[in-house]
């Protein structure tokens, strides 16, 4: 009988292209991979990998039981899904992963609502990078938190069949150094005299700076001299030093340091929606949708509060 643990390595093998991708992405070592792989080999009687010294790349009757394997693993999870929704009791564990600004303003409401149930385990995972939803069709988590920013609901994913299941609407807003002129909610925001400001920004490569870019194009865009740092816990950080300003996702204002105004932004400013991935199979199961419920509730009770709250300093708004 195949092992359904060795299959999932080919899987990811066929996916990455690489041992050492499919290592680091199930947290192996290639070693480990390598040989597992070995044996699946005998296991099936054929080679699955044709290596080298270049490295590796699977065979046709490699690609065949790829192909089959995601047959396989879906209906292993349709089955235990069928099973879980039989018995109707919130059970096992639940993986989900979340970018950063969604974990810190979800998480503890998330936590509060599930432990009522206590057969189940709930595991929080942060990424920094856009792989939530490769980690639900990889089967990694069973539900991801991912952000997009061009307002076109997703809807089903035409190709893994994946659900977005659509949480909240997070807009931008301005963060300033409490002391800065900018803290003055009679003092107005006009984007082409922000051009002046020195702007602390994440780098191209996440997904916070495309709202930026966005918000500053009709300005003439960001100076040049902006300051680039990963992670928006960083940028909110330095913004509270006095060090520059930025304009960030209101999630962000959630458990943000202490020194900070937060700004309202022209109502045309760019804004992201936050999503639930899910694979169809998992949302049968009894502890997925009670953690599915969790999250739709933590998320209405997040924007609610930003919306009746607002920043911290609310002022007038020119947008030019």
């Amino acid at each position: 009988m195949l092992d359904l643990r060795r299959l999932q390595l080919l899987r990811e093998f066929g996916l990455r292209g690489t041992i050492a991708g499919a290592a680091a992405a199930l947290g192996y070592t290639p070693s480990a991979v390598s040989q597992q792989l070995a044996a699946l080999e005998r296991e099936t009687g054929v080679a699955l990998l044709d290596r080298s010294a270049r490295g590796a790349e699977l065979t046709d009757a490699g690609r065949l039981l790829v192909d089959q394997t995601e047959k396989i693993l879906s209906l292993v999870e349709a089955t235990e899904s069928i099973l879980a929704e039989q018995a109707d009791v919130a059970v096992g564990v639940v993986t989900v992963t979340a970018f950063p600004t969604a974990a810190v303003a979800l998480a503890p409401l998330l936590a509060r609502a599930l432990r009522e149930h206590q057969g189940m385990q709930l595991l929080l995972r942060q990424t920094l990078l856009a792989t939530g939803t490769h980690k639900v069709r990889s089967r990694e988590v069973d539900v991801a938190l991912v952000d997009d920013w061009t307002g076109q609901h997703p809807g089903r994913d035409p190709d893994g069949g994946l659900r977005h299941i659509h949480l909240l609407r997070d807009p931008l807003v301005l963060a300033v150094p409490e002391e800065h002129r900018l803290a003055d909610p009679r003092e107005p925001l006009e984007l082409d005299r922000l051009l002046g400001e020195s702007w602390i920004v994440a780098p191209e490569s996440e997904r916070s700076r495309y709202g930026t870019d966005r918000l500053m194009a009709e300005a003439g865009g960001l100076p040049a001299a902006a300051w680039e740092f990963e992670g928006l816990g960083t940028i909110l950080s330095l913004v509270s030093r006095g060090i520059g300003i930025a304009a960030v996702p209101a999630l962000a204002m959630v458990g943000a340091p202490v020194g900070l105004v937060f700004r309202e932004l022209p109502a045309s400013a760019p804004a992201r929606h936050v999503y639930a991935v899910l694979r169809p199979a998992a949302l049968r199961r009894p502890a997925v949708q009670v953690t599915l419920a969790a999250l739709r509730d933590a998320a209405a009770e997040v924007a609610a509060r930003l919306s009746q709250e607002g920043p911290p300093v609310r002022g007038p708004v020119r947008d030019v």
